[in-house]
């Protein structure tokens, strides 16, 4: 079977047959189903009325179990955003009645943002509907290949942690 980038990549090779284009028959793939499950995310998360950058706070809080609160530091460090940023998310999430903010007990100076009963059940129902989208995205491929895609994948994801050190 084939698809668009097979008929891409030939015709590259046909116009630029002294090119090695095996990363693009690999990367470009990635991409395109980045762009399918980034539509998945949108459509699972709008169901609970967050946006994914909500949900990545709102999860970061619920995988810390309970009482389900980390210090703005850690959130940063969670979803690699800037502190000002991260200020802002949990400004327009406590407004919304998601998460809490208050001082934390054992730092004068420090915030604890916590994740309120509301915030729970929405970053818990957006799961659940993230989740069976991705399922469906992957329902072309059996179990077997599941787990040796996400291997392959770890493998290259852990390359680019090498990189970077």
């Amino acid at each position: 079977m084939r698809d668009e980038v097979d008929a891409l990549v030939a015709s590259w090779a046909r116009e630029r047959p002294d090119l090695d284009l095996s990363a693009m028959q690999v990367l470009s793939r990635v991409s395109r189903l980045a762009l399918h499950l980034d539509r998945a995310r949108k459509e699972a998360f709008s169901a609970h009325r967050v946006v994914a950058w909500e949900f990545d706070v709102l999860a970061a809080l619920r995988r810390a179990g309970a009482p389900y609160t980390l210090s703005p530091g850690a959130l940063i460090r969670e979803t690699m955003v800037t502190s000002g940023t991260m200020t802002n998310r949990v400004d327009r999430l406590v407004h919304r009645g998601l998460v809490t903010r208050s001082a934390d007990p054992s730092d004068r100076r420090g915030v604890l943002v916590t994740l309120t009963p509301e915030g729970r059940d929405t970053v818990d129902g957006a799961l659940g509907s993230l989740l069976d989208a991705e399922r469906r995205l992957l329902s072309g491929l059996s179990e077997d290949e599941q787990t040796q895609l996400a291997g392959l994948l770890r493998s290259l994801g852990l390359s680019f942690t090498d990189l970077a050190a």
